[in-house]
């Protein structure tokens, strides 16, 4: 039977199921054979991370062509500009690509988070602020280099919501996961 999986992934954890030396893993968290991650989320990210034993599911949620949205709430070194979330939502060059229009919004600290564990670096005089940005691509740390290329540094970077799942709305604990219906994203 074709499942799908929502996990809430802690920060340092890699999206893989076999064992490192250095990091937890998926198989730390997840104890069901055939399971695979659809799409990434890097180690020193945080949140929705959508696992599916169906290949096909695996590739719609994953692969840009689908366009499914995905949602993270990011925080940045540094008040950043009205200026800057412009240049995010019309779309920014990167190295090799030009990244399409996203939908980006200021947020106030979110209540709802989790501490994380190590804390993020703090510099008393240099502040610190939070966007919403949502995206329908998902190159290889894109938010981040999204992020760094309008002069604003991602500290954390929490993915909140894949299609119409969001993890708040689902009260998903940190490292904790639970089986969702396709239409709980479409």
């Amino acid at each position: 039977m074709h499942s799908l999986i929502a996990f809430n992934k802690p920060f340092n954890v890699i999206t893989q199921f076999s064992p490192h030396e250095k990091y937890q893993t998926l198989k730390d968290f997840i104890k069901l054979p055939k399971f695979y991650p659809a799409g990434r989320l890097d180690t020193d990210s945080e949140g929705l991370l959508l696992l599916t034993n169906d290949g096909k599911l695996q590739t719609k949620i994953s692969s840009p062509k689908f366009k499914l949205p995905k949602t993270y709430w990011v925080q940045v070194e540094g008040s950043i500009s009205q200026q800057a979330i412009d240049k995010l939502r019309k779309g920014i060059q990167l190295k090799e690509f030009y990244t399409a229009p996203a939908i980006v919004d200021f947020l106030n600290e979110p209540s709802l988070l989790w501490n994380r564990v190590p804390p993020i670096r703090e510099r008393k005089k240099i502040p610190t602020s939070w966007i919403s940005i949502t995206i329908t691509e998902g190159k290889n740390r894109q938010v981040r280099r999204m992020c760094a290329a309008v002069g604003f540094p991602c500290l954390r970077l929490i993915r909140v919501q894949v299609g119409k799942y969001n993890l708040f709305t689902h009260q998903l604990p940190l490292g904790e996961w639970c089986h969702i219906k396709t239409s709980d994203l479409y």
